[in-house]
């Protein structure tokens, strides 16, 4: 073939393509790219054989509870091993360590195993990390070198009981334009994503752990922060409090994602407390319904076709059950005791749940009733961080840190 510069280009429009389909599904931040814990994803299979999806690749990443990123063939992730946490890139094909960024900080196993709690986020060609002690970090995605890092409680003066959460920060950074937001403070904080900066505070009193959701109140954009006590409407350019909502939970545990469906506001909390949909607006928030049919005590519903599924449970998760709730009512429509409880996303109308014994479960998401589609163990020890499937790749991770890369690649059966 004669080799022409059309050629050449067509070549090259070809592997750009190529590139940009093998990517076409990343899942670089916490909950994913629309932050709802939902994937678009489609090509991925649950014609698993009996032993469950064959096991792509394993690592070792020390303790905690953080979720992965995926971007740009690469994911990333963070445990705690010997009182160090560890920030860690992978090749997402093959599971090789690419690069580690390590720093001191305690495991403090309080009531649990201890170690990170937030996802890190990736933004172009950066990393940005947030530990349960207030560090903070922006990192290269491609080598891990450090661009910038802040101790955020040394440099803000959040020292004590009253002004830090109990069990550390675990709220993921939220990029917004040129800001990096963090539920760090009383109603959250924000950093100039290129410096460090800090742009704007909201205050010295106690975090809640769910990560800042993005919301639009009469055409401007906004910020939900779940906090230790409320929930905050922040003004994302300057953190002015628009509102808050006084949401009190036992032990300041406000932990699920508010979930956000027009000019309307999902929360939740466990301990006992329960779940309430607001009507929000520039001004206020007056509650619609509110009762105790779903208590997401700290990991978070999806919402899909009016529908909320999600882990109801009390504390220590004892006792929790998965559930399908209307979203405009609360109406519980059906309650599943036989998953043990975990943590879910959901893809193409279906639920991609992982019990605490480390079970598998794919199952449609509709309220006519529960229907497992798929089931494997595929891990052992404690499952609580939240599944993830990214470009035909689900990754399922335990407490003490073994975090398994599992094959559904293909197309998945109507």
């Amino acid at each position: 073939m004669r080799i022409t510069p059309v050629v050449i280009v067509l070549v090259a429009l070809s592997a750009v393509a190529a590139a940009a389909a093998e990517h076409a599904f990343d899942w670089p931040r916490w909950r994913g790219p629309d932050l709802n814990g939902i994937s678009k994803e489609t090509g991925w299979s649950i014609n698993w054989p009996a032993a469950g999806p064959k096991a792509l690749w394993k690592a070792q990443v020390g303790i905690g509870f953080a979720s992965v990123s995926v971007a740009q063939g690469r994911v990333f992730t963070t445990g705690n091993r010997n009182n160090q946490d560890t920030i860690y890139a992978f090749e997402a094909k093959t599971g090789r360590e690419i690069w580690k960024h390590a720093y001191d900080s305690p495991l403090d196993p309080r009531y649990y195993e201890g170690g990170t709690s937030a996802t890190p986020t990736i933004d172009g060609d950066r990393v940005y990390s947030l530990g349960r002690k207030g560090h903070a970090f922006c990192l290269d995605a491609a080598t891990g070198k450090v661009i910038w890092s802040k101790n955020l409680n040394e440099e803000l003066g959040l020292k004590g009981a009253d002004e830090t959460p109990e069990w550390g920060y675990a709220g993921s950074p939220l990029v917004q334009d040129n800001l990096l937001i963090l539920n760090v403070g009383t109603a959250g904080i924000a950093l100039e994503k290129a410096t460090g900066r800090v742009a704007w505070s909201t205050g010295k009193s106690k975090a809640g752990y769910a990560t800042p959701v993005p919301l639009t109140l009469n055409g401007q954009p906004a910020l939900a922060v779940f906090g230790a006590k409320a929930v905050y409407a922040i003004a994302p350019q300057d953190g002015r409090k628009l509102w808050s909502y006084p949401w009190e939970t036992s032990y300041d545990v406000n932990a699920a994602d508010p979930i956000v469906s027009g000019d309307r506001l999902f929360i939740s909390s466990g301990y006992g407390h329960g779940a309430a949909v607001l009507q929000i607006s520039a001004t206020g928030a007056t509650k619609v319904w509110e009762n105790k049919n779903l208590r997401n005590q700290f990991n978070s519903s999806v919402l899909i076709n009016g529908h909320l599924y999600g882990f109801d449970g009390d504390h220590g998760n004892r006792g929790s059950t998965l559930r399908c709730v209307e979203f405009a009512t609360g109406t519980v429509k059906w309650t599943e005791k036989d998953v043990r409880p975990g943590a879910l996303m959901a893809a193409t109308d279906k639920l991609i749940v992982v019990g605490d014994a480390g079970e598998l479960i794919i199952a449609e998401a509709q309220p006519a009733g529960f229907k497992a589609l798929a089931r494997a163990q595929v891990l052992g020890g404690k499952c609580w961080t939240t599944p993830l499937l990214s470009n035909g790749h689900i990754y399922v991770r335990n407490a003490k840190g073994d975090l398994v890369c599992l094959d559904v690649s293909g197309p998945t059966p109507k």
